[in-house]
């Protein structure tokens, strides 16, 4: 099943995409256009999709939030297609470089992004019509780059928002680094949100700000029952609400809750 929808928010152009081979899909991923630039490229099992939806736009760069799969699959299919440079983070183009390596669910569920050159990011990008600013927020993943548009005050966020709560983190995800990026990125003026998966027009800044007050709060039980002398299961079984099943069984434990009570822990 796939799902393709257009939405736009002014002069933003945002493309939902979703793929499951068998029902509807777990979650969809959302491509933005904004004059001659693409950001995030949705992934690979949509590729025919990405560019029949592209074709009318003049697509001059892409911008990468990060690497993961979802977000890089067709930037190789664009680059070639439209001669658009492609510009990420230096530890995007280090993984973009050299191709990836994913697990057999990415394949599944997203598809293998392909091997493509990655611009490392210079400190302003400018259409002549809008201005980027880059500003590195690992957490989700090291590379992570969220782009601050200036004058219009919008934040094309990738995966640093996702929701207010959150029900589980993949396996190499940092719980200090995404309150630390949610800290720095409060400080930016903006206020809408292009989420790469929940886009919020109005009021994004608040919804960052939810996010932040519940991790924070999420860290201060876990560092609470580690005191009190629980182990890391008697903290996980504690806590846990069990609402992560499907994601854990369908990623084999890369993604779920254990891993959010794991990072917190250990930052």
């Amino acid at each position: 099943m796939k799902i393709c929808r257009k939405k736009k928010f002014g002069p933003v152009t945002a493309y939902q995409l979703g793929y499951s081979p068998i029902g509807p899909p777990l979650m969809s991923v959302h491509m933005y256009v904004l004059d001659t630039v693409v950001i995030d490229t949705a992934q690979r099992h949509m590729r025919a999709e990405v560019i029949g939806m592209l074709k009318d736009h003049a697509i001059e760069r892409i911008l990468l939030t990060h690497y993961h799969e979802d977000h890089s699959g067709n930037a190789a299919e664009i680059h070639r297609l439209f001669s658009a440079e492609v510009l990420g983070h230096s530890l995007t183009a280090e993984k973009m470089n050299g191709g990836l390596n994913i697990l057999p669910y990415q394949h599944l569920v997203w598809g293998k992004a392909g091997q493509v050159k990655v611009t490392p990011l210079p400190d302003c990008i400018d259409t002549g019509c809008y201005r980027f600013i880059p500003v590195h927020t690992p957490g989700h993943s090291k590379d992570h780059t969220v782009y601050l548009e200036t004058r219009n005050g919008w934040l094309f966020s990738g995966d640093l928002y996702l929701g207010d709560r959150i029900k589980y983190f993949r396996s190499d995800e940092k719980f200090s680094d995404q309150i630390d990026s949610l800290k720095t990125v409060l400080t930016l003026d903006f206020n809408a949100l292009f989420c790469g998966h929940h886009p919020i027009p109005k009021g994004g800044k608040a919804r960052l700000a939810a996010k932040l007050a519940f991790l924070e709060d999420f860290y201060g039980r876990v560092t609470d029952l580690s005191r009190k002398g629980l182990n890391e299961s008697e903290i996980i079984a504690g806590l846990d609400l069990k609402q992560d099943r499907l994601v854990k069984w369908v990623t084999l434990g890369n993604a779920c809750f254990a891993n959010m009570v794991r990072s917190a822990l250990t930052s």
